[in-house]
């Protein structure tokens, strides 16, 4: 073949590298089986494993303007649960005056194909949603709250203690049907209207939500002004009222901090972390709130942390350029961007 051209070694080097990352190729071995959230590495401290939860099909989809098909919807889900995710958002059983994008709810939850091992949790705000939620064939649901009461107001149309009485109810309901509860905190590290938020408030609305039975409480940085030192301070803040094990963060990246917030939760031990694919996404109740952090990069950086996931990125990027390509739209994840451009995915 004689001499190959420095530039191309370092091509090719480049290539297996990320091919390494991406799991690309008939050789990559398949993740390992996923052991619990938060057990830890021995040799970094870091948790061995951190959950994905994909909320693509619900966060990401609920703030496009124009009404994306069912069926686009349906089969973005089908991808995803082909890719190791454990737990994929499905949709919001709230009223369509409130959000349109989400009218479709019970027609997606009865098309999607469901994949053992997953779990396709809905948002439930009410008795009322979380009735029509079991009705369609949901086995999880979320409930929503905020630390902010102006946000609370705006996002689902009652003050934070209403909405836990609300809640209460679901809660009630859903483990009298064995379905587990996963709560929210909208606005953990900042307000769009109120502007700082103390950890206190956050720490008092997660603790209500754990008693009454939800299983996990995801923190939300909702417009994504958060830095790695708020989180620190907030999450201090919460675990002194939740056990570790029942916490996770749901980060949007605004200002570019998402995956520095992220790794500061890992480092503090979190061990189960909210994206979406292609960093799709936004709140409509939180003007100027750009997407979620992408799943994509999320995974990219805990592969590098040597942090199993049990998902695969490149089936992931490939449900990622599905999706943008039925919105018109580029993928907001960088590996993603990066890959493509480099023809690393094809």
């Amino acid at each position: 073949m004689g001499t190959v051209p420095s530039a191309l070694k370092h091509c090719l080097s480049y290539q297996h590298l990320l091919k390494e990352q991406l799991w690309i190729g008939e050789s990559a071995p398949p993740p390992p089986a996923a052991p619990h959230p938060g057990q830890e590495s021995q040799a970094s401290g870091l948790p061995a494993y951190v959950k994905i939860v994909e909320v693509g099909p619900r966060d990401g989809l609920q703030n496009e303007k124009v009404i994306v098909p069912t069926d686009i919807k349906i089969e973005l889900i089908n991808r995803l649960s082909k890719t190791g995710l454990p737990a994929i958002e499905v949709t919001s059983f709230v009223s369509s005056r409130w959000v349109p994008q989400m009218a479709d709810h019970k027609e997606v939850m009865r098309g999607i194909e469901r994949h053992p091992g997953v779990q396709y949790p809905v948002l439930t705000p009410n008795l009322q949603g979380f009735h029509a939620a079991i009705a369609a064939g949901a086995t999880e649901v979320s409930v929503f709250g905020a630390a902010s009461e102006t946000f609370s107001k705006m996002n689902i149309n009652c003050s934070i203690e209403e909405s836990i009485e609300k809640f209460e109810d679901v809660a009630k309901s859903a483990r009298n049907m064995n379905i587990p509860v996963r709560g929210y905190v909208s606005c953990a590290l900042g307000c769009p209207y109120e502007g700082n938020i103390i950890p206190a408030k956050v720490a008092e609305v997660s603790k209500r939500l754990y008693s009454m039975g939800c299983y996990e409480i995801s923190l939300g940085d909702t417009i994504g002004v958060g830095t790695p030192g708020s989180m620190k301070r907030m999450l201090e803040a919460v675990m002194k009222e939740i056990p570790l094990r029942a916490l996770a963060v749901h980060c949007h990246d605004t200002y570019g901090q998402a995956l520095a917030n992220i790794l500061t939760a890992i480092q503090m031990g979190v061990a189960v972390v909210d994206s979406s694919v292609a960093g799709l996404g936004g709140c409509p109740y939180a003007k100027g709130a750009t997407g979620n952090v992408a799943t994509e990069d999320v995974i990219y950086m805990l592969n590098g942390l040597g942090i199993n996931t049990g998902v695969n990125l490149y089936t992931v990027m490939e449900a990622g350029n599905f999706i943008c390509t039925a919105l018109n739209k580029k993928t907001n994840s960088k590996v993603a961007q990066a890959s493509f451009n480099t023809g690393t995915v094809n």
